[in-house]
């Protein structure tokens, strides 16, 4: 009977079986196994918090003892299947036969019988012994077992014993279902005693090689997945194509430009086109001495932020530009200086402010190309040919520009200046005409002008007419540089503050002048055809500062020259003396002049009277050589 019921305790289902001693009862095994899984579970816990690489080295360690484990399980199953049926056959018959007699009649003969059939197994008993002794010794304990005690051998587990979690026994990274390892177990004991073991082992290493292709299947599914999610971020890391022109992008530069910011420089690069690719968000386009001779129709209305558009020195021609600035929203400057145009273009902007047109040869203008843009600040025609025809510059053509302040036509072919101009204007430049008269018609009521340029004209005396400035009441700088002047002009505005007379045919200067122009603190008479001045002819100006007479015929320096005086210029004449009274007059203790520049002319120095400088800082001030 103890043999008997040692084989009882050896017979178990699917899994894993405890080799206990003879007298341990199924519940002494189950809480044994109880004690395994909890041991177990706190193995997993400590499993799971390893890191990676100890994870890896446990799980290498794992399969190889798995495989260990597999390996002496088969070669007991090997050993021991070949006598399991002919224990079947012990079972069967019972257990009121005496265990020696079943023995020896399944070994071939009856107690007492010496003879031996051939079918008998000489070492049955013998291979059955050490098959029970090594079911006893079991496989090598693993690392990660619970009690020494318990030796686990990969056979069957008891159905009343919870099987242990198999993920511990799976390499990291490689989960199984655990209803995909489970073996269906038998209910009670009876069911295991009645079981062919020669069946049953068969099905376990089916299991084993199932479980072992489905570990595979998902390995190699999980690996398709990350290899997926890898493409996935890498092509989520590409930047998707935009809809529009790609050159055309707010962060990009064409090659042939440089970007700093919003302004986008494509000055001096040869191109022959506005270069493709300019960011539509640019607000400074410089684009200046290349050899453009077009804009495409639509090109520049995209533009919705360009407030600055330099096209100097090109090749454009009217045609050529035609309908390519209308619609443009925010463009307040254009230079469009040093091309071929003929016209002022017609469908220029309405928010425009500053327009450059120099150095075009521009022979007609009309009143309509004005009448788009009446917020024009600053206009600028000069070096054209404005004037060799009766038509170039009708009369009130500027009057739609109601906010003009600069208007320069200088170095144009006007003859007169241009009637009905606008009375904003407070900057006018006709400098390198052939203005022979200043009619009193330039501005119809009070002109805000300041600054008034008509020099290197043809002006005289007598196309200077009374009226030609009497509108003129906040003029401060008139030059008639370069003109046909006799003598100094009468009925110029008070509000005058610098006056240039240089470069005309004055030859004296009578005493009243200057009379009305109480407040001119700038006065230039170089270069003239002065031989006399009459005493006290500068004595009106209390507030000048600066006196030029370069460049004359004086004989002698001015006499009662103003207080105020800082400066005053006497190179180049031919004076010989200075007046006692020229500096120093009145009651006059110290002199207001720095500066006193006598140099290239015909003084003696033996023959100065020291009184003449008696008032003066220093004798640093004045400069003889």
């Amino acid at each position: 009977m103890e043999v008997l019921t040692l084989l009882l305790m050896f017979l178990t289902v699917s899994g894993y079986s405890y080799v206990l001693q003879p007298r341990l009862t199924v519940t002494q095994t189950a809480g044994l196994d109880r004690d395994r899984q909890s041991e177990m579970r706190n193995e997993q816990l400590r499993h799971a918090s390893m890191p990676v690489e100890e994870k890896l080295k446990a799980a290498d360690s794992t399969e190889e003892r798995r495989t260990e484990e597999e390996k002496t399980s088969e070669r007991l199953t090997a050993e021991i299947n070949p006598e399991m049926r002919r224990m079947e056959e012990i079972i069967k018959a019972g257990f009121t036969e005496n265990i020696g007699e079943i023995l020896n009649r399944n070994r071939g003969y009856e107690s007492g019988s010496e003879e031996r059939p051939e079918t008998f197994n000489p070492r049955f008993g013998e291979d059955l012994d050490k098959g029970v002794e090594k079911m006893r010794e079991g496989p090598p304990v693993p690392s990660h077992h619970p009690t020494p005690d318990a030796k686990v051998s990969l056979q069957f587990f008891p159905a009343s014993v919870t099987r242990p979690n198999p993920e511990v026994f799976q390499s990291p990274g490689h989960h199984v279902k655990q209803d995909e390892l489970d073996v269906k177990a038998s209910p009670n004991l009876e069911d295991v005693m009645t079981k062919p073991s020669g069946k049953t082992t068969p099905s376990v290493r089916s299991t084993k090689i199932n479980r072992s292709s489905k570990n595979k299947t998902i390995k190699k599914s999980k690996e398709k997945k990350r290899k997926k999610n890898d493409i996935t971020k890498k092509a989520s890391k590409e930047v998707t194509a935009p809809t529009h022109f790609p050159y055309f992008m707010d962060n990009y530069c064409p090659p042939e430009c440089a970007c700093y910011g919003r302004v986008v420089q494509c000055s001096d690069k040869d191109v022959d086109n506005v270069p493709y690719g300019i960011p539509y968000n640019a607000r400074y386009i410089l684009l200046m001495n290349n050899h453009i001779k077009s804009i495409q129709l639509d090109l520049l209305s995209e533009y919705v932020s360009m407030e600055f558009l330099v096209l100097s020195n090109n090749q454009l021609k009217d045609g050529s530009i035609e309908g390519a600035f209308e619609g443009v929203p925010a463009l307040k400057r254009l230079y469009l200086d040093k091309n071929l145009l003929e016209s002022v273009p017609t469908d220029l902007p309405v928010s425009l402010e500053e327009l450059r047109l120099d150095n075009n040869p521009l022979r007609v203008m009309s009143e309509a190309a004005w009448a788009r843009c009446p917020g024009l600040l600053v206009l600028s025609l000069s070096n054209s040919s404005l004037g060799n025809r009766s038509d170039s510059l009708p009369n009130a053509v500027l009057s739609p520009l109601c906010k003009l302040r600069t208007l320069n036509l200088d170095h144009n072919q006007l003859t007169s200046v241009p009637q009905g101009l606008p009375l904003t204007i407070k900057e006018l430049y006709l400098k390198g005409n052939l203005i022979e008269q200043f009619s009193g018609g330039a501005f119809d009521g009070i002109s805000e002008l300041v600054v008034l340029d008509l020099s290197a004209n043809r002006l005289t005396n007598k196309g200077l007419l009374t009226e030609s400035l009497l509108n003129a009441t906040h003029l401060e700088s008139l030059n008639l540089e370069g003109n046909r002047l006799k003598q100094v002009p009468q009925h110029l505005p008070r509000s005058l503050k610098a006056l240039n007379l240089e470069g005309n045919l004055i030859s004296s200067i009578k005493k009243a002048a200057f009379g009305t122009l109480k407040n001119l603190e700038h006065l230039s008479l170089a270069k003239n055809k002065i031989f006399k001045v009459v005493p006290g002819a500068f004595r009106t100006l209390p507030i000048l500062h600066q006196l030029d007479l370069c460049h004359n015929t004086l004989r002698q320096v001015p006499r009662q020259l103003p207080h105020a005086l800082h400066s005053v210029a006497l190179m180049h004449n031919k004076i010989q003396s200075v007046p006692r009274d020229a500096f120093c007059w009145g009651n006059t203790t110290l002199s207001r002049l720095v500066q006193v520049q006598l140099e290239n002319n015909l003084i003696d120095m033996r023959k100065l009277n020291a009184q003449a400088f008696r008032c003066l800082r220093g004798f640093q001030v004045v400069h003889f050589y």
